[in-house]
Formats: C-alpha cells, sequence, structure tokens
C-alpha cells in the first residue's frame, strides 16, 4: 500500500503512470467488493480520465500537488456533479447533483482520483453503517463485523487498500469510531474549518467534513487539501491553514516535550472493554515516556454529551430532512389521491427505520410544550459542556480517551437495541458539541485481532498540535504497520 508521498514520487520519477494506479486501485475494488460493499458508486471510467489528465500534466512538464493522481473515496453525502449521490438512501437513488461539493471541487483542481462514492449509514445517521438502504458495508479485518459508522465505507475503504485516503463527514464521532473500528487514522477538524457546502445536512450545527488515511501524515495531507475559508458556507471562518504535513517533525521526542496531555477522568470506568481500557493506559503511559507531561482532567458535564446530542441532533435532522417531501427532487410517492397522502407515501417509501425514527424524536422535541423542556435546555447543557473543556485546555494542550468503549461488534447484533448503538458514541460527541477537533488512531489490538482506537482532542482550530502528538506516538510505535490480511 504506498502513501501519497510514495505515489507522488513513483509519478516524477516515471515508475508507474496515475492510469496505472488507478486501474491497480479499481482492480482491488472489484475483488474485495463483493464481501466489503465499501462502495455505493464505483466512478471507473471518471478516474481513469481523471488520472489520465495527471499523466498529461506530466508529460508536458507541468507541477503536480502531492494529491496529483492519488485514488481517493467520497463518502456519498457529498454531492458531485453528474454523479450519483444517495446518502445511502432510496429517498435519493436516482439523485445526480447539478453542482459540485466545494470539497469535492478542491480535491479534483488538485488532481486527486475519485475511484468512487464510499457506503455510509443513511442519511450519515447511524454507527454501525448497517443502516444504508444499499446494503451495509463490512469490516476488513472481520467481514463479519462491522465497520463502525456513518463514515463506515470511506474507513473500510482506505483500511483494505481500495483507495488511499478518503473523505467522510462526522456529527458524532462518524469519522473517529469507523477509524477505530477499522484501524487506520481519522480527524473531524474545528468546526468551521472545512466548508460544509455541497454536503446533504443532517444536523448542521454538528456536522463536519474530515479526512481519513492509514497515517497521520497522509491524513494530514488531505485535511490540508480541504480547509479553508468558503463564502458559500455561512459557517466557513477565515483562518490561514498551516501546512499540517510539514509540521510533522522527524524528532519525535521534542515533539512532545513540554506537551502537556490531559486524560479525561469520566471516559474510564464502567462500560469500557477491558481491553480497550489496558490499551489505551498502555499508549498513555507510551507518550509520557517519550516526555509528554500527562494529567488526569475531569470534565463533569462530559456524561450528559450523549443525551444532549441525541437532542439536538434529531432537531435538526427533522428540520433538514424536511425537504424530502417529493415535490422538489428525489423519490416521489406517485399513487397518492392528494398532496398529503403524497408527502406521506414518500417518507413512508423513501426513509428506512433509523431515519424516521429521529425524525419522530426531533418532531417531539421541537413541538409545543417541548420546546423549552428538551431543546431550549440541551442548548444550555451544550455550553456547560464547551465550558468544561475550556478549562481543561487552560492546563494541557490536548486531551485524550479511548475512541469507543469497545471494538468491532457482530453485523447484527445491535439491530433491535439502538439505545446500545447510540451508547458507542459516548467518547465522541462532546467534540462535536463544543465544535473541537477530534483524532482517532490505532493503539493495539484486542485478542480477536480487532483495532483499538486512541482518541485526541484539541482545541479549537489546533489542528497542527493535534496531528504532531498523533504522528509522534504514530511513529514511534507500529500499530500503523499492520494491515487487514483481506488485503
Amino acid at each position: 500500500m504506498l502513501s501519497i508521498k510514495e505515489i507522488q514520487k513513483s509519478l516524477v520519477s516515471g515508475d508507474r503512470s496515475a492510469v496505472e494506479i488507478t486501474q491497480a486501485h479499481l482492480a482491488l475494488i472489484h475483488k474485495l467488493e463483493p464481501q466489503l460493499h465499501s462502495f455505493i458508486t464505483v466512478t471507473e471510467e471518471f478516474a481513469i480520465a481523471q488520472a489520465e489528465k495527471i499523466d498529461n500534466q506530466i508529460a508536458a512538464g507541468e507541477p503536480l500537488s502531492l494529491l496529483s493522481g492519488v485514488p481517493i473515496g467520497i463518502k456519498d453525502n457529498m454531492c458531485t456533479q453528474g454523479i450519483l449521490t444517495t446518502c445511502g438512501s432510496k429517498m435519493l437513488q436516482n439523485f445526480i447533483p447539478p453542482y459540485e461539493s466545494t470539497v469535492t471541487q478542491k480535491l479534483a483542481n488538485l488532481g486527486a482520483v475519485m475511484v468512487g462514492k464510499t457506503n455510509l449509514d443513511e442519511f450519515a445517521m447511524g454507527g454501525s453503517s448497517e443502516t444504508s438502504a444499499m446494503g451495509g458495508t463490512a469490516n476488513p479485518w472481520d467481514v463479519s463485523r462491522v465497520p463502525g459508522g456513518s463514515s463506515g465505507g470511506s474507513a473500510a475503504a482506505v483500511s483494505a487498500g481500495e483507495c488511499v485516503v478518503a473523505v467522510g463527514s462526522d456529527t458524532g464521532g462518524s469519522i473517529r469510531q469507523p477509524a477505530s473500528f477499522c484501524g487506520i487514522v481519522g480527524i473531524k477538524p474545528t468546526y468551521g474549518l472545512v466548508s460544509r457546502f455541497g454536503l446533504v445536512a443532517f444536523a448542521s450545527s454538528l456536522d463536519q467534513v474530515g479526512s481519513f488515511g492509514r497515517s497521520v501524515e497522509d491524513t494530514a495531507i488531505l485535511l490540508e487539501a480541504i480547509a479553508g475559508y468558503d463564502p458559500k458556507d455561512s459557517t466557513s471562518i477565515k483562518v490561514d491553514i498551516p501546512k499540517y504535513s510539514e509540521l510533522l517533525t522527524p524528532d519525535l521526542t521534542q515533539s512532545l516535550k513540554g506537551k502537556k496531555i490531559g486524560v479525561i477522568k469520566e471516559t474510564f470506568g464502567e462500560g469500557l472493554n477491558s481491553e480497550v481500557d489496558a490499551a489505551v493506559r498502555k499508549a498513555i503511559a507510551h507518550l509520557e515516556s517519550m516526555g509528554a507531561e500527562i494529567q488526569e482532567i475531569s470534565c463533569p458535564r462530559f456524561r450528559y454529551g450523549l443525551p444532549t446530542y441525541y437532542i439536538i441532533a434529531t432537531s435538526e435532522a427533522s428540520a433538514n430532512l424536511a425537504r424530502y417531501d417529493g415535490v422538489k427532487y428525489g423519490l416521489r410517492g406517485e399513487s397518492a389521491e392528494n398532496l398529503l397522502n403524497m408527502y406521506c407515501q414518500t417518507r413512508e417509501q423513501g426513509f428506512g427505520a433509523e431515519v424516521k425514527r429521529r425524525i419522530m424524536i426531533g418532531t417531539y422535541v421541537l413541538s409545543a410544550g417541548y420546546y423549552d423542556a428538551y431543546y431550549l435546555k440541551a442548548q444550555k447543557v451544550r455550553t456547560l459542556i464547551k465550558q468544561d473543556f475550556d478549562r481543561a485546555f487552560e492546563h494541557v494542550d490536548i486531551l485524550i480517551s479511548p475512541t469507543a468503549p469497545t471494538t468491532a461488534f457482530k453485523s447484527g447484533s445491535k439491530a433491535e437495541d439502538p439505545l446500545s448503538m447510540y451508547l458507542l458514541d459516548l467518547m465522541t460527541i462532546p467534540a462535536n458539541l463544543a465544535g473541537l477537533p477530534g483524532l482517532s488512531l490505532p493503539c493495539g489490538f484486542d485478542a480477536q485481532g480487532l483495532p483499538i482506537g486512541l482518541q485526541m482532542v484539541g482545541n479549537v482550530l489546533r489542528e497542527d498540535t493535534l496531528l504532531q502528538v498523533a504522528y509522534a506516538y504514530e511513529q514511534s510505535s507500529e500499530w500503523h504497520k499492520r494491515s487487514p490480511s483481506i488485503s
């Protein structure tokens, strides 16, 4: 499996062409997809055409970007002009956007080769990638298990080598949790750092586009490419984007010297798998041995993140998904006798069970008499959670916790128990509520050979610090060098 810089080196030297690299990844996709189903749409002709452009640039002596010729997967909730964008839902199973998302346009401009649109939980609602109307995705480390969600297709594709890097979205952990389950690196940036224009909305105050890679460096290069101000996105922030990949120093001890790392007390204890606990504590001890200063930090409102999130996220989902009424675009209930029946038919046929569940919860929460009791109170608790983080960052540079309380679970094992699925987001949700950057990288494996993830959370716009610490840990350990046998 080649890294981004290795691909660039092979292109510049002439050892391999962009078309050859693309064809090799497409061949692997065709081989593995019957087992994994990481992709909803494989864009073979489009990818070859993009790769041919790169080869023509090389032949003409034109300069290349780091991402030129790099095979990439795009989560299927990012609009791609002229290419099917389904959100894993029957509602949009035939939807071809007339415009391009900002993120995918940036990647195209840099010469990245999109090999396909990756699978996801329907409308990004779920933690296992099983709710996709197009069928669930399997975990490359054990195809009887889930890859996590909702960006499970992107994580599985990168883990299995079907693409080099991939774009995902994270509303409550949907990048970090599948990165943990699939043994790769995933980062959710500060809210507003990456444009959401063209991202099909789930919960607008929480959604954020981020990146997956098999290494911290590849993940940093992709984040660097997609970050930046976008006037088309009202939540986009105007800041200079650092060259994240150039900040990853080879002097690992120096990069950790003086760094203060806080261990979130509330993420350990009851409910945490013992093997996950042991692996994360070992990783913390390793960071300390490299010169980092470790201290325990209490975020007392951390445990309220889960109920707060499921009030705010479902409320915003019920508002955002109201647009799917059979009138403007998407599925339409054709046999309806009147307008109201058409609305009902469209939504009954178009939405899956989990999406319906969240819409109903959100509609209830926002209804007269309950808005103050639930939604308004949840927004107040959200502020308190953010204040806990603010106080913590007065003392430390980054915070650490397990990414998920368990390793990947068996497909179908939580299908009838949505609440147990929601509990898996316990560690990741607070960062979304506070708008903070969060990253997951491998820190071990359990007895069954399943990856365990270490979560790092940084202060606002401190992706640089987050990536530096993650890189120092990664390069001084061996976990990132393992690959699933399926690849």
